[in-house]
């Protein structure tokens, strides 16, 4: 499929803008506008359609999984090319709520603001494929067995966990005392 000089002209003049959307629906948001691209043949206007997320590595019942994050929940990233028939596309949506707008200093009507490279950079940055941060899915507190490491299957109480390092912090009881432990998430299991 080839592109036309009008459509690399009009992609090059096209800019990034943030459309709110009820909680929960920036999927299907996204579904339903690409759909609607393509059966009101605006692929000319309308480009590329995100929902920002990142890898979240998360521990729940003893199983290490990676599961996806919204970055903005409520807000999808849309590259158009801004004129009234593209925004009527977009805004008429189902699911989406409005763009991210000022108001025009003449008509006194929101006017969509797009997004700067700067910022369009960062957030792109976000989603690039590497695990974010870890949900350990332990509380301080919480009864835990050690299942790895020299402390195998000593029974201790969690006093810290850091989840941005991956690692939780265990009371366990030696020769008679309470010695706390630093382990890897990976190295506990609740009792």
């Amino acid at each position: 499929m080839t592109t036309t000089r009008r459509e690399q002209e009009d992609r090059s003049q096209a800019r990034w803008y943030i459309v709110h959307t009820y909680s929960g629906q920036e999927d299907l948001v996204k579904r339903n506008l690409e759909l609607r691209i393509q059966s009101l043949d605006m692929q000319d206007r309308i480009f590329q359609v995100i929902v920002p997320k990142e890898e979240e590595l998360v521990f729940k019942e003893g199983k290490r999984r990676s599961e996806q994050r919204k970055l903005f929940p409520g807000y999808v990233l849309i590259q158009m090319v801004m004129d009234d028939e593209s925004w009527y596309v977009v805004r008429n949506t189902p699911g989406v709520t409005g763009f991210v707008s000022t108001e025009d200093e003449h008509d006194k009507r929101p006017k969509p603001v797009p997004l700067e490279d700067k910022q369009l950079e960062a957030i792109l940055k976000q989603t690039e494929a590497r695990p974010g941060g870890v949900k350990i899915g332990l509380e301080r507190g919480e009864t835990v067995r050690i299942t790895e490491g020299p402390f195998v299957d000593f029974v201790g109480s969690v006093s810290d966990v850091d989840e941005s390092k991956g690692k939780v912090r265990v009371l366990v009881s030696f020769f008679g005392r309470e010695t706390p432990v630093e382990l890897d998430f990976l190295q506990v299991e609740r009792v």
